[in-house]
Order: structure tokens, then sequence, then C-alpha cells
């Protein structure tokens, strides 16, 4: 029997043991590899989603346990990049490898959503992922920005959207040039 529930605003009915990480489901069944499977123990952060609007770990979820729950991964929270939090992650060059990009953008944009203005004690308490490339005081700077955006204070302009061909991402973001002769 499939386990129902919505998904990125479709529902889905995903049929695998209920025991099944919600993170496995979400790669594997739904193919949805935004959500990152880092530590499977809920240190890192790397497969934050929003389950019913709150930002949870979703190696420590059980597929069962979402039967009837709306859940966001980071591929639901802006297809076009266009979130704030997504924005400002790109204009702060808050973003090195990516691997735990998704966990961060999915648990500032829960915050900003309950706190539009948040400090830096209030940001370091509620985002708990672990990134290696230690990008810290940017992405305290990228979600303070995220905030002023999502209250209409600031404008970004942002990266490209997905799939637009590289000339004209130098085109419209000079910082993304190609390289001389190409």
């Amino acid at each position: 029997m499939a386990i129902g529930f919505t998904l990125n605003d479709r529902p889905v009915g995903i049929a695998l043991d209920p025991e099944t990480p919600l993170v496995t489901a979400i790669r594997e069944a739904a193919n949805l590899t935004g959500t990152k499977n880092g530590c499977g123990t809920g240190e890192c952060g790397a497969c934050m989603v929003l389950v019913d609007g709150e930002a949870l770990r979703s190696c420590l979820i059980a597929l069962g346990e979402v039967e009837g729950r709306y859940i966001t991964t980071i591929e639901g929270l802006s297809a076009d990049r266009s979130h704030p939090v997504q924005q400002a992650l790109v204009a702060e060059q808050a973003i090195q490898c990516g691997f735990c990009t998704p966990g961060i953008a999915i648990a500032a944009a829960a915050l900003l959503r309950s706190n539009p203005a948040p400090s830096e004690a209030e940001i370091e308490a509620a985002i708990p992922n672990l990134c290696r490339c230690g990008v810290y005081p940017r992405l305290t700077r990228a979600i303070q920005r995220a905030g002023r955006v999502a209250r209409r204070e600031e404008l970004i302009s942002a990266a490209p959207a997905p799939g637009i061909d590289p000339e004209d991402a130098a085109e419209a973001v000079p910082a993304m040039g190609l390289p001389d002769g190409e």
C-alpha cells in the first residue's frame, strides 16, 4: 500500500516500507536529488525538508510518519531560484561545494517565515546545518539579506534561471562572463 502525502504541492503515493527514511523515499522513489543524504544521524542537516512548514531532518523521519502531510524540498522552494534565500545565497557567495546548501536554504526559509528579521544569534540557533566549507559569516549575511528581500526592503539581481545559455548568462550576470575566445 502506498503512503500518500503532498510533495512540493503535488499529491504522491510512495509504495515503500513505512520505516524507510523520508530522505531515501524523496531521492530514490520521487527522484528529487536536491535533498542530500549526509550523515544519516540528524547531525549535519543536509537532508532538511519542510514538513508542514517546519524544517526537519528527513533522515530521522520514517516515510510512514508523513502520511497526509505536506513536504517541501529544495526543488519545491522555488523551481526558478527566485526564493529570497536562494537569491541571497548566490549574491553573498555563501555557497562553495553546494552539498549542504539545499538543507541550509530550507532551514533559512523556515526561519524567515517565522522571523523575517533575525539577529545573528537567532540565525545561529535556527540553522543547525554543518558546512565543511565554513561559509558561516557569509551565510549569516545572506539570511539577513534574504529577510530584507522578503520584507521588500531590497532587491537582488540574482543568478540566471536554470537552463540559460552561458552567453546569455554572461550578459545577464557579468560576473559569470565567459573566458576570452569562447
